[in-house]
């Protein structure tokens, strides 16, 4: 990858990049110069089994899946079975047939909302929500007659159970919570909500965008009644891949309908799992890379991903608050999360940030409201936004010391 001088003027500045210039020079990979902090987003680099797996699935199982008798078809039939089997040890599941595959967890999210909220429903969900549950649910608030309750949250992150508490009615049928924040990284109790909903006769819905593969996920230990989940951030697949965990009890109205392969007489969407919900072809290939990726989490261990991350976590977030002018989002030190740090400097705008760390300093990361307006509310940051930085289990303490280094250096130059 192409550097720019080590003496650079940006808007009128000379910016100076030791930091920059410790990397030139010394023939490293793009990987190993490239600083990755936008795992929450999508996860990077995949492990090579992941992609031996996709190449794999593309040359030698590229049937359509559930299609055909022969024997491409059937093997690719068997890469989404040994998919679904990774993923319900991973995540407790009795039933592989429960898990849905979709393409991310946005469309998870629309399928369990939207196939399971009748009109006349009251919905409760927190302030601190991703637009993948805000916007389906103000898309029901205006046409289908439902009613939404958002649950109040401190600037942290952290929401009131007591509003909690108060906000059933004899129409509550849904509460939706994920289970850590896209911006703040605060980590929802998820035990305790869900217990207190099952008691008023309510089903949880969990947005696990940021804890599968990352936070220890049990549905029934938990009580959750349905589990949406990307495969491109924590459990390391490719992109275009994800899924919905639904409990037996629970028949969501398809938000799909066409072929499965199976009952193909029928006009009516077949009512076996997962067919019901899995109408056109699946995406083989990207199945068979985040079956490795599970694989790969389950071999390291979700408690061990999860308490190396807040190492580092704590490192960046130590680091950070210790820079005059820098303000960090979210849970304070010691205290549980996952490795997402947002931040603010007063002076410079954080897309503005974002792009001198880009440009100069070869280190991703993201800028402004990150799909969740109402978690900036929360935080008090809806006129400018915030830069994120998330790391993965794969960032290394040298990498959050350059990052840490990097924007000190560019808060002195700006003076």
């Amino acid at each position: 990858m192409a550097y720019l001088s080590c003496n650079l003027l940006y808007k009128g500045l000379n910016l100076d990049m030791p930091l920059l210039c410790l990397l030139e020079g010394y023939g490293l990979s793009e990987q190993q110069q490239y600083i990755y902090f936008d795992h929450a987003a999508t996860s990077w680099p995949k492990p090579e089994a992941v992609i031996q797996a996709v190449t794999h699935a593309l040359v030698h199982d590229s049937a359509n899946p559930g299609r055909g008798s022969h024997a491409m078809a059937v093997r690719a039939s068997r890469v989404l079975f040994n998919g679904r089997k990774q993923l319900a040890k991973l995540f407790g599941i009795k039933n592989p047939n429960d898990i849905a595959f979709t393409y991310n967890t946005t469309m998870a999210l629309n399928m369990a909302i939207k196939g399971f909220v009748k009109s006349g429903d009251h919905v409760i969900a927190t302030s601190v929500e991703h637009n993948s549950v805000r916007r389906p649910l103000y898309e029901l608030e205006e046409n289908n007659n439902v009613e939404v309750t958002y649950i109040d949250a401190d600037e942290e992150g952290h929401i009131d159970m007591t509003h909690l508490k108060q906000s059933f009615k004899e129409n509550t049928t849904l509460i939706v919570v994920n289970h850590s924040s896209n911006l703040l990284g605060t980590i929802m109790p998820l035990e305790e909500i869900s217990e207190i909903a099952h008691k008023q006769g309510v089903k949880v819905l969990v947005d696990g965008a940021q804890s599968a593969g990352i936070i220890p996920i049990d549905v029934e230990a938990m009580g959750i009644d349905m589990l949406a989940f990307p495969g491109h951030k924590g459990l390391l697949g490719p992109q275009g891949t994800g899924g919905l965990y639904i409990a037996p009890d629970i028949d969501l109205k398809p938000l799909l309908h066409g072929g499965t392969g199976s009952q193909s007489e029928a006009a009516y969407q077949p009512l076996v799992r997962p067919d019901r919900y899995e109408a056109g072809t699946q995406n083989t290939a990207g199945i068979a890379g985040l079956t490795e990726g599970v694989k790969h989490v389950l071999a390291i261990g979700v408690e061990q991903i999860y308490a190396q991350e807040w190492e580092l976590a704590q490192q960046l977030l130590k680091g950070l608050q210790e820079i005059e002018g820098v303000q960090c989002l979210g849970p304070q030190l010691g205290e549980p999360r996952t490795a997402i740090v947002a931040f603010n400097i007063p002076h410079i705008d954080p897309s503005e940030l974002s792009f001198i760390l880009d440009q100069h300093y070869n280190i991703a990361v993201r800028a402004g409201f990150h799909c969740t307006p109402t978690a900036h509310q929360v935080a008090g940051t809806t006129e400018r936004g915030a830069v994120r930085a998330s790391i993965g289990y794969g960032t290394t303490k040298e990498q959050v010391d350059v990052f840490i280094g990097a924007v000190a250096e560019i808060i002195a130059q700006y003076g």
